[in-house]
């Protein structure tokens, strides 16, 4: 039997329980899912490139004992379709929260397939709980102070409690 092989991009700056939601999700259809830590400067990240594969990587090894499912977590810079013909994925799973996502999430797979028909773009719905929640937000809100506990996981509550903390000082 072929290895059901998987990509989940993003920049996870930070990792949110709404990621790690889909991630969760996502692990349960697949053999092996690589988690690819993007570099994407042009979004000012709070946390250095390794600092949040390692997060990642923190949250996603109680997901992989749960479900049986191998996850990676690799940063990558360049194209994610080059990206994801290097780990051998079949598929790109994305996530959704509302609308809006749709129209940009929609063009990229449109894009990709016509640079890999090979690699299907597979939509995951966000979950209730979980649809409104984005790094952007949990970033903005941890700087001005407020709590951001029900959003991400502790040790990424701790270590964006820290920076945010450490910004706001100087």
């Amino acid at each position: 039997m072929v290895e059901r092989v998987a990509l989940y991009p993003g920049t996870f700056d930070p990792v949110t329980n709404g990621h790690l939601d889909v991630i969760s999700r996502a692990a349960r259809l697949v053999d092996r899912l690589v988690v690819g830590v993007a570099m994407n400067i042009g979004k000012g990240p709070l946390f250095p490139l390794e600092e949040r594969a390692e997060l990642v990587r923190a949250e996603t090894d109680k997901i992989a004992a749960r479900t049986g499912c191998v996850i990676e977590v690799r940063p990558f810079t360049g194209l994610l379709i080059g990206f994801a013909r290097e780990v051998g994925a079949q598929m790109i799973f994305r996530g959704l929260r509302a609308v809006t996502d749709f129209d940009y999430e929609f063009q990229m797979a449109g894009m990709n397939a016509r640079l890999d028909q090979e690699v299907e773009t597979v939509f995951l719905m966000a979950s209730e709980r979980n649809h409104f929640i984005s790094s952007r937000f949990v970033k903005e809100i941890a700087q001005l102070g407020g709590d951001i506990s029900t959003f991400v996981p502790a040790l990424t509550l701790e270590r964006t409690l820290a920076k945010t903390r450490k910004t706001a000082a100087e």
